[in-house]
């Protein structure tokens, strides 16, 4: 088997899917790429079990068909000092042997049976498919991946549910703390239904999708999905489990509303909860009509801060408490220049929503439980 292909279009390819790759594979074989050559096609995948990631390059100069597992570490750091030239990958199927061929040198590599490397899942009967815009799937997993959860007892918490239905598409996370619902009514599918997409591919799809010009192909069933991508393709297992019923956690009737610049609300905040309390990081807001006062303590090592913020308040003025650095994780993901915050009391969760849309069919909807003030 043999192959000539360009280094920096190898190590672009095999850099994107390396990502996947754990440093604590239960299988050795993991530890390598699958290099499948067939016809004019190099396939090359890298897995974790749980989630795989798979390339394909286009070649014009091949000849023979197979597949070999070739360690990753080495074939990456070896590409990487190479400048862009064509390699020559030639490969004996009998020996495992692997000897790269560049324009001054040879290096060489002992490869793997490529049949010991885990098989890809296949989809069940029952499986959906749809086309997704690659823009909404890339918008949605930006806006909630930072809301998910790392909770061991409870594993659906741990990735964004993403729920299909004729009218729109939705994703949604949370950590029991704070939760973002992100809408989408520009994409549709033509059956209702749901699945937990986990943390790691959705990571993944985010490096991916900025690159992306075209649809992304979307088919699940109840254990796996496929996303195919122009070039490359993820295939992961899902999280089992039913999603929390979250819109009953959305508190509906707000009476209190307040609109005031995020960029502003955001630095004073960095700066005030420098003196909260480090175990805590409670902030307090005062709300008055006209302003808003920030403030944050340390009754252990009697520091504290204060200061005010000029903002638009509609409603009974009231003082609440939330966790500063949950508080600027979601000023940090909301992109508009004025944020509103929608209450009822200070016992309550409050709601984030940008107060103009850069994207008229999308709804983002951000909840932060409050903290006890006097706790």
């Amino acid at each position: 088997m043999r192959f000539v292909v360009s280094s920096t279009e190898l190590l672009r390819h095999l850099n994107a899917i390396s990502r996947v790759i754990s440093n604590k594979n239960t299988l050795p074989i993991l530890d390598n790429f699958l290099f499948q050559l067939e016809g004019n096609t190099l396939t090359v995948t890298a897995s974790d079990l749980e989630t795989t990631l798979i390339t394909t390059l286009s070649l014009e100069n091949t000849e023979g068909d197979g597949n070999i597992a070739i360690p990753a570490k080495i074939v990456i750091d070896t590409l990487k000092e190479f400048p862009e030239q064509p390699l020559t990958f030639n490969i004996n199927m009998d020996t495992m042997a692997v000897e790269i061929l560049s324009e001054n040198g040879k290096f060489s590599i002992v490869g793997q049976n490529g049949t010991d490397f885990p098989q890809l899942p296949e989809l069940g009967d029952g499986a959906t498919s749809l086309n997704m815009p690659h823009d909404v799937l890339l918008s949605g997993i930006n806006k909630t991946l930072f809301a998910t959860a790392d909770d061991e007892l409870r594993p659906v918490m741990n990735g964004i549910y993403i729920e299909l239905s004729e009218d729109d598409l939705t994703f949604v996370a949370s950590d029991a703390h704070k939760l973002v619902r992100y809408k989408r009514s520009d994409a549709r599918a033509d059956v209702q239904s749901s699945f937990i997409l986990p943390k790691k591919p959705a990571s993944l799809l985010k490096n991916l999708l900025p690159r992306e010009d075209f649809d992304v192909k979307l088919a699940f069933d109840d254990k796996n999905a496929f996303f195919s991508l122009t070039g490359f393709k993820v295939v992961c297992r899902l999280v089992e489990g039913n999603y929390p019923a979250y819109n009953s956690v959305i508190p509906v009737n707000n009476p209190n509303k307040l609109t005031v610049d995020r960029v502003e609300f955001y630095n004073t905040l960095k700066r005030v909860s420098v003196f909260s309390n480090q175990a805590s990081n409670l902030v307090k807001l005062a709300l008055t009509s006209a302003e808003m006062v920030v403030s944050a303590q340390d009754v252990d090592f009697a520091i504290s801060a204060v200061e005010r913020i000029k903002c638009q308040y509609e409603g009974q003025e009231m003082e609440i408490g939330f966790k500063s650095t949950f508080l600027l994780e979601i000023l940090s993901n909301l992109s508009s220049t004025e944020v509103q915050v929608e209450l009822s009391d200070p016992t309550r969760a409050g709601i984030l929503l940008p107060a103009e849309k850069e994207i008229e069919e999308e709804d983002v909807l951000m909840l932060l439980m409050p903290m006890m003030i006097n706790a």
